[in-house]
Order: C-alpha cells, then structure tokens, then sequence
C-alpha cells in the first residue's frame, strides 16, 4: 500500500487522471434544543448533562421533530436552489459506535427534505463554477469520544476512552454534492470555494454560526480518479471531519496525488475512510468504507412524516436574505473594485466589519483602506480574526471621520487605532489622552516653517530656483517638528508661499 511518502507530483497526476470529487457537508444547526428531545444545545455544559431518555435511547422514549430544525433545513434547501419534498421521512441508519447511544442515528435515506439543487462558487481569478447538489437531508449529530492516552488522540492506542452526549440528538443537516467533475488542476481551489460559499450562505441565512473550527461544519472529502479519456469512475477515498477551508484544500490535493501514485504503480485504491492531519497536509488510513446497504437503512417508526406545505416553503422562500454571491458583486460594482480587490477582502475576513464601517457613516475606500491595512496587520500579528479585535466598526468610522475633517493625518489615525486596540477608550479619548490631534493654527506652522526654512537655506534656495520637489525635505523637518501633527499638504503650500514660488 501506498505510504504518505510515495506521491507523484500533482503535475504528473494531473496529466494522467481527471479528478473527480464529492463533498458531504455537516452543518449543526442553531436551534435551542435537540433534533428529536427538549434537551439544550448549549456550549459549555459539564459533559452528560444535557441529555434525557430520549437522546439517550431509552426504552420507551419517543422522539418528537423540532420545527425549528425542519425550517432551518427547507432555508437551506431554497437557498441551494433545490426542490423542496412535498412528502420525506426519516430512516434509521444503524451501525454501532459507543458515541451512538441509540446504536443508530436517525437520519434521511432515499426521501430528503431538499435535492437537486446547485452552488455557483467564485474563484480567485473571479470565475464562476458551479456545483450542483444532489441532496440536502436532515438528520442528528453523534456525541463525543475522548480518547485518553496513546499519542494520536485517535482510539487506536488508547487506555481508555470518555463519552459525552450532550452533542448527541444536535440537529444536522448533511449536504451532498453531484459528483464534481471538470474541475481539473483547479480541484483543489473550487473545493475550498465552494465549502467557502456553503459556509457563507449558512451564516447568511442564520441557521448556524458554521464555525468549522468549533465543529459546528465539517467537510468530507471523497475523491476519485479518472484515466483521460475514460468515462467510468474511479474507486473513491472519504476523508472524514476535515475542519478548516486551507485543509479541505490540502486533503483534495494530497489524495490526488496519492491516488495517481497507487494506480501508477498498478495498485488499486481502497475504498476507505481516512483522517485528515493538520501537521503534514497528509491522509492516514481510517477504515474500509461501507456501503449503504450496510447500514441496513429503513423508516422510522416513532416518526411521522415531514409533509411541508407549498404555502409554507413560499413563505420561507420570501423570507431568504440576500444571499452571499449576489451581495458580492452588488458591493463590489458599488465601491468600483476589481474581482481580485473582493478575494483579498474575503480571505482576509473583511468584508462584514467594512460594510459595518460603511453603514457607521464611512466613505467605503476609507473603510477598505484601515481594514485591509493597518487593521490587517494589527490582527496577523495578534494572531487573531478581524472581528476579535478589540475595536468596533463604528470605532474606525470615527476614525476615518476624524482623519476626513482634518483633525487627524495618516499618521496620527494609526496611532489613534493603536489606542484603542490597548483598550485606552474611544477614538476621541484616545486623542485626547495622547494629544493627537493635528496642528491646524496657522501661526504655529507658520513659525514651524520658518524655521524650517532657516535651518536648511541650500534647499530653500533649490526651491527658489524651480525645484520644487526639493520641498519634501523641508516638510519632513516641519513634520518631525510638529511630531507628526501637522497637515503635510498645508506645510507645503505655505513653504512654496513663503518661497514665492508656484506648485505649477
């Protein structure tokens, strides 16, 4: 069996085989309480005490629907542009696990609320590239084992091992693509697109905080394949649980490459699941894949089917927000930037708090300008998101209307920013602790220039014979007088007024 180790380039692989994917999205949805039971969805609780008969699979407990749960499902499944099921029910899949207390979870098998539907994702060069959707089904999440001892935190290895179930009976959904095909070299990035867009449009939507590294989306990753030329798929790999967009990225591309090795050398590639590791980018075996017939899927006797009325979907369908895409290219043609301009605001996370900024009061290039800049920087050096910063986007706004009425430069705004980013108040408090503000009475720079000028008469003199470039370097020495509280561009005309000379 191919080890880790033994890949082809993806160069190579990509000139013999046509990739060919499949991704199942689990998205935890943000209802108060479970899928099937009264018990709290809530973070934080001490481990089994958000549980009941029910959840736990109690003789005799019956499971009752959460509403809440099928309406946030028919969101998602207008939204994917699907068609909503007139009549579905649930199926028990059943297989064993010690995280699964029912020893089956109840989900949808052949009849999900929402199916054949697309995603259109936006790649970094700002093409568009659709991905269609085969199914979107409703169903619950597991609990959660803790594996102790062992050095992978994995089973395997382990002394012993500890179950919560305060997450089991937590309502899913489990969207499943078509099978991606046409991709190509680009596998890798439309996979990322598109968990990217899933992801927005979820929290767009409202029905989950789809935070990946909290689990509450996971993406499994299935790939395959194809000599060129041929037409029939290749034997696929799962890789389950992968948790972040640069991963779900890093796992297509390594099982490219891996796949390509194995055939290369006339192997033949398991169909398995496999774990995903953060640290290499690479994938570990997990186990033999099962089929569907395996998990010996039939209805779901304690439940009634889930008929929802034309009249209700219509009326969920009013509801959607404006979904993530077409709010993309609306603000991108408002503020007049390039395709690349809104992937650079994207990855860095930008775009919420700069329309936030905007709707405060700020001139949209303003807002771009401190996000993607000085905020950027602020937040790559702290290691942190941009909306973990310890400043509001109405805070910048106040800068920029700070820096437009000319009572801060450049200068002054990011050490202002730096202000309150040390949590030493408001921008204006900021100013005033700090005394920031620029230097506008006109005998106090006019003194300034003065003696500028005094003390650097070779360029004055170059500035009275037509160079007039040469006054940059009495604006510096204004600048550094003042501390960098003056208006550079009132420093320079009142140079050039008492030089008599013209700027043209």
């Amino acid at each position: 069996m191919t080890t880790t180790t033994d890949l082809v380039s993806y160069e190579d692989a990509l000139a013999s085989y046509d990739p060919v994917m499949g991704l199942e999205v689990h998205v935890e949805l943000g209802t108060k309480t479970k899928m099937f039971c009264g018990c709290s969805t809530a973070l934080g609780a001490e481990p089994n005490t958000q549980t009941c008969p029910t959840c736990l699979g109690m003789p005799g407990s019956l499971p009752v629907m959460n509403r809440t749960g099928v309406e946030s499902a028919i969101k998602i499944g207008l939204a994917l542009n699907c068609e909503i099921a007139e009549w579905c029910r649930f199926a028990r899949k059943n297989y064993f696990y010690p995280d699964m207390p029912k020893n089956f979870q109840t989900s949808q098998y052949d009849e999900p609320i929402a199916f054949n539907g697309y995603l259109d994702v936006q790649l970094e060069d700002g093409a568009t590239f659709r991905v269609e959707i085969e199914r979107a089904h409703m169903e619950e999440d597991t609990g959660k084992s803790t594996h102790v001892g062992g050095a992978t935190g994995r089973i395997h290895g382990a002394q012993h091992s500890l179950l919560d179930y305060n997450r089991a009976g937590i309502p899913l959904i489990e969207i499943v693509t078509k099978p991606i095909v046409g991709a190509g070299e680009r596998a890798p990035e439309v996979a990322k697109a598109y968990v990217r867009e899933l992801r927005e449009l979820i929290r767009a939507l409202g029905v989950s905080e789809a935070r990946m590294e909290m689990g509450q989306m996971r993406c499994d990753v299935n790939l395959s394949l194809m000599p060129k030329g041929a037409d029939k798929f290749g034997t696929r790999s799962e890789t389950k649980n992968v948790n972040s967009l640069r991963s779900v990225e890093r796992a297509v591309r390594f099982e490219i490459q891996r796949h390509a090795a194995v055939l290369g050398d006339g192997g033949t590639v398991i169909q398995e699941t496999r774990h995903f590791h953060e640290d290499t980018g690479s994938t570990t075996s997990g186990r033999v894949k099962e089929e569907a017939e395996d998990y010996r899927y039939f209805p779901e006797p304690d439940l009634v089917p889930v008929a929802p009325s034309r009249e209700w979907v219509e009326e969920l369908r009013a509801l959607l927000p404006e979904l993530p895409l077409v709010r993309r290219n609306r603000l991108r043609e408002e503020w007049g930037i390039s395709a690349t301009d809104m992937q650079a605001i994207l990855n860095a996370g930008a775009l919420d708090p700069i329309v936030a900024t905007i709707e405060a009061g700020a001139d949209a290039a303003a807002a771009r300008k401190w996000w993607m800049g000085e905020l950027a920087r602020s937040a790559n050096e702290s290691g942190k998101a941009l909306d973990e910063l310890a400043i509001t986007p109405q805070q910048v706004a106040r800068v920029t209307e700070l820096v437009a009425s000319g009572d801060l430069n450049d200068k002054l705004a990011r050490q202002v920013i730096e202000g309150v980013l040390a949590g030493e108040g408001t921008p204006d408090e900021v100013v005033d602790k700090r005394g920031l503000k620029v230097v506008s009475d006109e005998g106090a720079l006019g003194a300034a220039v003065d003696e500028a000028i005094a003390g650097n008469p070779a360029v004055a003199d170059k500035i009275r014979g037509g160079k007039v470039a040469a006054a940059g370097a009495l604006v510096g020495a204004v600048m550094k007088a003042t501390r960098g509280q003056a208006d550079a561009a009132r420093v320079k005309e009142l140079i050039l007024e008492k030089l008599g000379v013209s700027e043209g």
